[in-house]
């Protein structure tokens, strides 16, 4: 018969290797590792937080912007903590959007991650809005995610299963959900059709094995975002309930999240990464 000490070293033992097993399935449940991935103006703002995440986490990643020495310049520094590539391409027409789709099949079979980031914002008063501030947004912000996802079908559905589908994650904005402060009336329409559109696709897609989901960003340190922090910042920082301004990690979170076994039953989805400012007034 075994003496009482010798049963306890054999339970904590047991309970040492449950929790090492436990870790290691929660580890896997969020991981991307392998998987490839594409992040549209990848090169700066929301799009390169969402880049850095994804190759820190193991993702072979492919960023695009406008830009080509930008755009290959971040590659090569991503690079240094993982595989991340440059596709530069300037995605305001339908040709561009194919063009892009052709390079990345030329190099993958299957794309896993398609992240729809790259976008433009204009801002008038009512009475001076040009008929520009309309077409270059739209054109950017609603035309290019659709043609660009349309043109990507085929590696989408290789790479997508009934148990780990394909991911297109589509990158709205809390003025899609609610009224800006700013005079920005393209941009806010755009985000709310980004919105739409993807659950749209959600619909679509979802029997050939492919998610649609939008990440609907708050206030975050980017480029489009600067003169608005610097005028605003704080009042906005402050009108959150958490008391701030969102970080890069947040951003990667979510989108990881969404990449992820762990988000794989999630499709049609539109989530605030805000703080709550624009689902807590």
């Amino acid at each position: 018969m075994c003496s009482p000490h010798v049963l306890s070293l054999d339970h904590k033992e047991s309970e040492y290797r449950a929790g090492r097993v436990a870790c290691a399935a929660m580890a896997n449940l969020f991981s991307i590792e392998g998987k490839v991935a594409l992040v549209t103006g990848g090169s700066r703002g929301i799009g390169l937080m969402i880049a850095r995440g994804y190759v820190e986490a193991g993702a072979t990643v492919y960023i695009s912007s406008r830009k080509a020495e930008v755009c290959d310049a971040m590659a090569a520094e991503l690079s240094s903590v993982g595989t991340c590539h440059s596709l530069p391409a300037d995605l305001a027409t339908e040709g561009e959007c194919d063009r892009l789709a052709s390079a990345l099949a030329s190099r993958e079979d299957a794309l896993h991650i398609l992240v729809n980031n790259a976008g433009a914002n204009w801002g008038a008063p009512i009475e001076e809005f040009p008929a520009s501030g309309w077409d270059k947004v739209l054109d950017l912000n609603v035309k290019a995610p659709f043609y660009l996802t349309r043109a990507l079908l085929p590696q989408l559905a290789a790479a997508g299963t009934a148990d780990d589908p394909a991911r297109v994650i589509n990158i709205g904005s809390i003025d899609g959900i609610q009224v800006p402060i700013l005079n920005t009336y393209s941009y806010s329409a755009s985000k709310a059709a980004v919105h739409h559109l993807t659950r749209v696709l959600a619909r679509e897609l979802g029997p050939r094995h492919i998610t649609v989901n939008a990440i609907a960003p708050g206030p975050f340190e980017s480029k489009m975002m600067a003169e608005t922090l610097r005028n605003f910042g704080d009042a906005i920082a402050k009108s959150s309930p958490l008391g701030r301004i969102g970080r890069a990690d947040d951003m990667a979170g979510v989108a990881i999240y969404l990449a992820s076994r762990a988000g794989s039953y999630v499709t049609g989805a539109i989530i605030p990464v805000d703080g709550g400012i624009a689902t807590t007034k």
